[in-house]
């Protein structure tokens, strides 16, 4: 039998290492900085894409720690909204690409199995290459998962350049 401090202990540091990822409406403003920070290529042509093009779907957040370390509220908008804004909903696959060339590539099957969330903030600032941005993907529901290794953590990508869609 657990003793109470055990108990609380236990209970204390499990929901450190598992927040709950619950995805709010953010009552952050949308960006107005109009300074190019990822790019979306598609049928040969090339769109630069501002932080503020980018926040004006509608912020969403959700608290977590991510599995690199980073943690607290995280600030951006539904994937899906991101690609429909851009007639990319129905794309084959899409491929994301870090500024490290690190890529995840990402099927319409991902994203009816999950919600993936493209974070442009932490706690209410714009995400940086020293916060792991501009633009960052996530994915909320498997964020206490990931942490616990359950998990994998492999269509999550940060630092994000570029976005192909065939």
């Amino acid at each position: 039998m657990r003793t109470p401090i055990a108990a609380l202990l236990l209970l204390i540091f499990t929901s450190r290492l598992a927040p709950a990822a619950t995805v709010t409406e953010s009552p952050l403003a949308p960006s107005q900085d109009d300074a190019p920070i990822l790019t979306v290529r598609h049928d040969g042509q090339q769109h630069r894409i501002s932080r503020a093009q980018i926040e004006s779907l509608g912020l969403h957040e959700v608290s977590l720690i991510h599995f690199e370390g980073l943690e607290g509220r995280f600030a951006g908008v539904w994937l899906d909204d991101f690609l429909a804004e851009r007639g990319l909903e129905d794309a084959p696959r899409l491929r994301f690409i870090a500024h490290d060339d690190y890529t995840v590539f990402l099927t319409p099957e991902h994203r009816e199995q999950k919600r993936y969330l493209l974070a442009t903030r932490l706690d209410g600032d714009p995400l940086t290459r020293e916060t792991f941005g501009p633009t960052m993907l996530l994915v909320p529901e498997d964020a206490e998962a990931v942490t616990e290794g359950s998990e994998t953590m492999t269509r999550w990508i940060w630092s994000i350049r570029e976005i192909h869609a065939p």
